[in-house]
């Protein structure tokens, strides 16, 4: 096929669920590339010579080998090509935001639609799962090292999986009652089913890596005694898990006011939450649109999103809030809320004010700036904040590892080591809240850092 017949493919289309099928459910709305898509969409890669692809992805993934790997026929290969720098491709390709990474920086971008890496990733990871391959490479023999884990999301998943494949004994630790951190209370089944996370459990598990759910340490267990129970090394990957307040008058004391993070982990850990009909979500991020969308298929009736910028500034995937306004949610651009109104300590309603772009800031986007004298009321029997998340340090007097003013840890940048040299951290405990790849890539980081210090080379 000549280079004129590659631009000529237009973009493959994933299938999906219509609308009116998803919102009694929670079914995965994409349901991915079939095969013979995923091998039209692989012949829209160019090869390039300098593949800027590889550039924008946090982990270096070798994009074009897989690709080409792929249109060949070469699934299982092309997936083991995206494992050696990645330790979760299944996870990434579906809840990275590819758009502002790999296929943000594919060539075919320019002037046409970028390769759908991402789904090209999650068919091989798919087709791995499906047709029952082993996810694993073969565990090393046991060197009697035992490393602690504190953490189950992204970065203490790839840490638990470089290391266990290094011959050491991996305990992961993580405070919740399920596996996977975030992953599992912070991000929806509709965009990452629960079966995809079991199986990066069952890989972890298949070369002797423990898991245990509901410790934290700090209170149930200190970073001292985890020291006297023989671990030569421990890695901190706690996650950005406490949300940022919205700062308004009845934030803090009225009835259906929450956070974001809170509601998601409560509903996806099976408890209900009944706040009536009528809810206003305030952000412009994938939690923000995850809460819509979740509160939708909670049987709320009215769900409103306020985002402080325009649409083209949503951090949110474009994909994500297509699909969050084709199930019916109502998007205001440019709003702000000002206060929370409440009857009887109840909220009733939230009171907002218009903005418009101002200068820009120190990240160079233009600030939103209230416009005066338009101020108004949206009625309300809940007010969710979804305005980003800040990391909470692990408490532990008996191990003091130094943080930064925003509660992050001080770690050496190449090493991840912290000011306590058998600790190391990374993932959002230092960069605060980012994607899933670049956790990743901090974990295969911080695993080799720790190996090299077990082993008495640094």
């Amino acid at each position: 096929m000549n280079i004129r017949e590659q631009l000529a493919i237009p973009r493959q289309q994933p299938r999906e669920l219509n609308p009116e099928e998803r919102l009694d459910n929670f079914d995965e709305v994409s349901k991915g590339f079939d095969e013979a898509t995923a091998l039209i969409e692989a012949q829209r890669c160019l090869q390039c010579r300098k593949p800027l692809c590889v550039m924008g992805c946090p982990i270096g993934n070798d994009i074009p080998r897989f690709i080409e790997l792929l249109r060949q026929g070469k699934f299982e290969q092309a997936y083991w090509t995206i494992r050696e720098t990645s330790s979760m491709p299944s996870i990434c390709s579906r809840v990275c935001p590819h758009e502002f990474q790999c296929e943000g920086a594919c060539i075919r971008g320019k002037k046409d639609q970028p390769v759908a890496i991402g789904l090209l990733e999650r068919f091989l990871a798919d087709w791995m799962i499906i047709n029952g391959k082993n996810l694993s490479p073969r565990c090393a023999p046991r060197n009697g090292i035992k490393v602690a884990v504190i953490g189950s999301g992204p970065a203490g998943i790839t840490v638990a999986h470089a290391l266990a494949h290094k011959g050491y004994s991996c305990t992961v630790f993580e405070s919740l009652p399920v596996f996977g951190g975030m992953l599992s209370v912070g991000i929806p089944n509709y965009r990452l089913p629960r079966n995809i996370i079991g199986a990066e459990l069952y890989a972890l598990q298949q070369c002797g890596v423990n898991v245990k759910t509901g410790i934290t340490v700090g209170s149930d267990l200190t970073l001292s005694e985890l020291r006297d129970q023989g671990y030569a090394s421990v890695f901190l990957g706690i996650g950005a898990y406490e949300s940022r307040k919205l700062g308004i008058p009845g934030e803090d004391d009225t009835q259906g006011v929450m956070s974001g993070i809170d509601y998601l982990g409560q509903v996806l850990t099976g408890r209900e939450v009944a706040l009536g009909d009528r809810v206003v979500v305030v952000g412009g991020g994938n939690v923000a649109i995850d809460v819509a969308r979740v509160a939708l298929r909670s049987g709320w009736k009215e769900v409103t999103i306020l985002y402080r910028r325009t649409r083209e500034e949503m951090p949110a995937s474009a994909v994500e809030v297509h699909h969050v306004e084709q199930e019916g949610v109502r998007l205001e651009f440019l709003v702000a809320p000002v206060k929370a109104l409440a009857s009887e300590g109840r909220i009733t309603g939230v009171e907002c004010i218009r903005m418009q772009p101002g200068e820009p800031d120190g990240s160079g986007r233009r600030k939103p700036v209230p416009m005066e004298g338009t101020n108004f009321v949206l009625e309300a029997d809940a007010l969710i904040a979804a305005v980003g998340q800040k990391v909470i340090p692990v408490h532990d007097e008996t191990v003091p590892v130094a943080i930064t003013s925003r509660g992050t840890y001080v770690v050496d940048p190449v090493t991840l080591q912290t000011s306590v040299e058998w600790i190391f951290a990374g993932g959002d405990t230092v960069l605060g809240p980012q994607t899933v790849a670049k956790a990743v890539c901090q974990g295969l980081d911080a695993a080799e850092s720790m190996h090299r210090y077990m082993q008495g080379q640094i």
